[in-house]
């Protein structure tokens, strides 16, 4: 098995062939900051070659999988100059997630929010607890949907779904993105850990090479897609992030108030 002991914002535990890997900032509801973004990327790639596991359960410590980046970190002085921003840490984590053989359970114990609904939404099959929220607000903090999110709604719930939403930066209750096929399961929050184990040995019962060899099929499709939008859409991305209306929405949330936008 692989040494874990070296990652800070995440937590791991093994239970026989499955390997539950935890967002571990709780009492911030597992924000994204950038070390927990690479911590991500850097368990896709030791996870991958890990032969202690099959299976992976991704979900979140206390109330939240995650509620998304952290504006906190944002309001630091130095993140507002071009220089200190890492675009390619967003292609890094989407084609990590794309390339990675084993089959990854998303469970939704809370909401799953911005780069937190990225991340589940790239996961094979996702399960959500009834209570739990799914949305990509970019739109709501001045920023353009440069994560992924752009690539990965539409393929899930059709373009017009994901224009409305991705526009809106709209809060999808968990029954209703059942409903219009964003998640795979929605579950009272006392059965989801209950379902989710079961998924888990239904898979571990199964031919594990056949079944990762056509997760990694199905997955071609999805990369051809973020190969040919990735790029541009972190480029769209960083020309919003030094907007005039991002800054006011970062203000704004220091200030404890509603931002408003000058379209600028």
């Amino acid at each position: 098995m692989t040494n874990y002991d070296h990652y800070k914002t995440l937590a791991f535990e093994l239970n026989g062939r499955i390997m539950t890997v935890s967002f571990n900032r709780p009492e911030k509801l597992n924000v994204f900051t950038y070390e927990m973004e690479r911590e991500v990327c850097q368990f896709l790639h030791d996870g991958a070659i890990d032969k202690s596991f099959d299976v992976v359960i991704l979900t979140g410590k206390g109330r939240a999988f995650s509620a998304g980046g952290d504006i906190e970190e944002w309001m630091l002085p130095n993140v507002m100059d071009p220089g200190s921003v890492e675009p390619t840490l967003s292609k890094r984590t989407v084609f990590s997630m794309l390339d990675f053989p084993k089959p990854i359970l998303a469970k939704l114990n809370g909401h799953a929010i911005g780069l937190g609904a990225t991340i589940a939404l790239y996961c094979d099959v996702i399960f959500a607890a009834e209570h739990a929220n799914i949305a990509d607000p970019h739109v709501k903090v001045g920023l353009s949907a440069g994560d992924g999110g752009a690539i990965i709604w539409p393929q899930l719930i059709g373009y017009a779904k994901a224009r409305e939403y991705l526009m809106t930066g709209e809060f999808i209750p968990a029954p209703k993105a059942l409903e219009i096929g964003l998640i795979n399961y929605c579950l009272p929050a006392d059965e989801l850990d209950a379902a989710v184990e079961a998924f888990a040995q239904k898979l571990l019962k199964g031919a594990m090479k056949a079944i990762m060899a056509t997760k990694m099929t199905v997955n071609l499709g999805l990369k051809q897609i973020a190969t040919a939008v990735m790029d541009a859409s972190i480029a769209y991305e960083l020309l919003t992030v030094h907007s005039k209306d991002h800054a006011e929405a970062v203000h704004a949330f220091r200030d404890k108030r509603e931002p408003v936008f000058t379209h600028k």
